[in-house]
Formats: C-alpha cells, structure tokens, sequence
C-alpha cells in the first residue's frame, strides 16, 4: 500500500488545541440558547473535539471532522456539577474519567450508581437514563465518545417531560423549540 504523508498544514486542521475549544452552550450563543440553558441539561461545559462531517446535533461545530461513527468531547465539571438525568436514544455513550471522580447514575429514577476513578472506562448503552455527577472536590473532566448507528450521524437526547415543561415556563416555549432544533428531547420514558 501506498502511503500518504499530510504536511504540517494539513495535520494542524487534524488538532483540537484544548485552549481554544468553546463549550457548546458558547458555540450555540448565536441560536439564541443562553448557557445557563445549556448548564441544566449538560456539564458545565461540554467541549467538543470532533465529528461526523455530517453529524447534526450539538457537537456539530467540533473542529476536527472525521468519518461517521464517532463523536469525541470533554465533559467538565466543577465539584457536584451534574447534567439533568437524560437518555441517548439511538447512540452509546461511553465515558473515560480523565480526573477527580464521578458517580454514574442510571435507570428512570437514576436508582443505580457505580464510582469511576481515574482512567476508569464505561459503555452505556442506548436507551438507558443516566447521569454523571463530578464527587470530587476538583474540576473533573470525563472524555465522552458518542457512537451513532452508521447510518444515522445524529445524537437524540431525551430528558423527562418535567425538565421541557420547566424551562418553558422560565425561558419560553421558543427556548424549548431551540432545544429540540439542535437534537434535545423532552419526552424521556414516554411511547412516541
């Protein structure tokens, strides 16, 4: 086989320099969706580094485009930092504990729980509810990589009902339709 050497050039568009990564609820600001909306469904501040050159969803803006089947961000969070109890419905999402620690929370009511310690790995499946909570008493990140299906780049997220009627009652229903633009749903548990 023969093979290729890019320039330097070429691998630079290939490196997501972590100094200069903007958390999502930043990169959405011009959809009109304040972070503070993006800080009750998500981490802190979720940084993505790469995507599906055809993904929809909130980590399409990532700087680094790649072949389908794979989303990577790191997730950040300040002590006790935790997104809403959601479920990824057609994707896996898998969690590497970089730092600090985290309790991962699964099932409708988030009624299961295990520890991840550094360099500790998970794979949740699709379909399952769940969280993370930051339980240390640093910034902890988590790198997360999100399988779509392969003919599907696209990450449907689901938060419970309660979560879509909440925030349309401080933010408007326009927030919420915002929200859904860009792959948040708000019928977790519920038969579409």
């Amino acid at each position: 086989m023969k093979t290729h050497t890019p320039t330097v050039e070429e691998m630079s568009k290939r490196v997501a320099r972590f100094k200069e990564l903007v958390p999502y609820g930043q990169q959405h600001a011009d959809s009109g969706i304040p972070e503070e909306v993006f800080e009750k469904l998500t981490a802190r501040a979720v940084y993505s580094i790469m995507a599906p050159a055809e993904y929809k969803g909130r980590s399409s803006r990532a700087p680094i485009k790649s072949l389908p089947g794979a989303v990577v961000s790191i997730a950040e969070c300040p002590p006790g930092n935790a997104p809403g109890l959601h479920c990824h419905e057609i994707t896996v999402e898998n969690f590497l504990c970089l730092n600090g620690r985290f309790k991962v929370s699964w099932g409708d009511e988030g009624e299961h729980s295990l520890i991840l310690e550094p360099l500790d790995y998970i794979s949740v499946p699709a379909g399952v509810t769940r969280m993370f909570t930051n339980i240390s008493d640093e910034v902890a990140r988590l790198l997360v990589i999100i399988q779509p299906p392969m003919d599907r780049q696209e990450d449907r997220v689901a938060y419970a009902p309660k979560v879509g009627r909440e925030l349309a009652e401080e933010y408007g229903t326009e927030m919420v339709d915002k929200l859904k633009a860009i792959g948040f749903k708000f019928n977790a548990g519920e038969e579409e």
